[in-house]
């Protein structure tokens, strides 16, 4: 097509093992140093935010100060709400939040509970998961540390009983089977989105869960509460990158039901997905890549 990307990256090491299409452009830049990021977004149509949500405000920010549209992958409540009000008055487009959880599953989630008079519930449970668990916490890293690390620790939303509140992470633990396999799920932040803002005063119950082979979430509560690590999340992202294998061999797992009325009958309806790693191009890509770039490019 008729456009150009370009791969900004701080490390020239993880800019050369970056398998990438034919075409698209490197540049080795930290994007925390005041004003060099301007530079490179100066001209530019977009900018599309896939670095630590810690990262999240300050591309906002040069994207406000440049006029060039924005776009990001965080699940992070409180660097979104920054981005909210850089959006306010803008004239280039801010687009929060437009991954897989949060992002697609919104989409299914609202698109579902559009085919209804009146709601009464809208469950949504995401999960990237090895497709070959080999150890205790039966998980491995497909994607961001900080990011995995910061939804287990920070506020859940959700809405109970019709009012918007703040739920703990990590609690309020579900067993369910898809397929034969049984599967937890628990809450942690960030995965409604903005959903919870456009579903207030029209839904009983919405929440949000992320979907782990049994066994995660009492290993994960030990960590971080019982050992502190919930405070000192550097020590907890060394352990995981040091003892934790990443792998292209996983699967994403959707799962969203929603309940309500229509025409007077109480209804559920439900869509469930797996997801798994398979070859984009010439280049084998994991279930969650895949996933969250189907989200954010559609």
């Amino acid at each position: 097509g008729d456009y150009r990307v370009t791969l900004v990256d701080r490390s020239a090491a993880q800019l050369a093992a970056a398998e990438l299409p034919a075409g698209v452009a490197t540049q080795e830049l930290d994007i925390a140093a005041t004003g060099e990021l301007e530079k490179i977004l100066a001209g530019k149509f977009a900018v599309l935010s896939a670095a630590p949500f810690h990262l999240t405000t300050r591309i906002a920010e040069a994207a406000a100060a440049t006029g060039v549209h924005y776009l990001d992958l965080t699940e992070d409540v409180i660097s979104t709400r920054r981005v909210k009000e850089l959006a306010r008055g803008a004239k280039n487009a801010f687009i929060p939040q437009c991954g897989l959880a949060p992002g697609f599953i919104s989409i299914v989630a609202n698109d579902l509970a559009s085919r209804f008079d009146t709601l009464e519930s809208v469950r949504m449970r995401v999960g990237a998961l090895p497709q070959y668990p080999s150890n205790a916490l039966n998980y491995n890293l497909t994607w961001s540390t900080d990011g995995v690390i910061n939804e287990y620790c920070e506020p859940c939303e959700a809405i109970v009983e019709g009012a918007l509140i703040e739920v703990p992470p990590l609690e309020e633990r579900e067993e369910f089977s898809l397929d034969g396999v049984t599967y937890e799920a628990f809450n942690t932040s960030g995965g409604l989105g903005t959903l919870a803002e456009t579903l207030k005063g029209k839904v009983r119950t919405l929440n949000y869960r992320t979907i782990r082979y049994p066994g995660h979430a009492a290993i994960m509560k030990a960590l971080l509460n019982d050992l502190g690590l919930r405070h000192r999340r550097d020590v907890l992202k060394d352990i995981f990158e040091s003892a934790l294998p990443s792998t292209l061999q996983d699967v994403v797992i959707v799962f969203v039901t929603v309940s309500g009325r229509r025409n007077g009958r109480l209804l559920q309806e439900t869509y469930a997905n797996k997801i798994y790693s398979h070859r984009v191009g010439n280049i084998v890509r994991s279930a969650i890549q895949i996933t969250t770039a189907s989200g954010i490019c559609a």
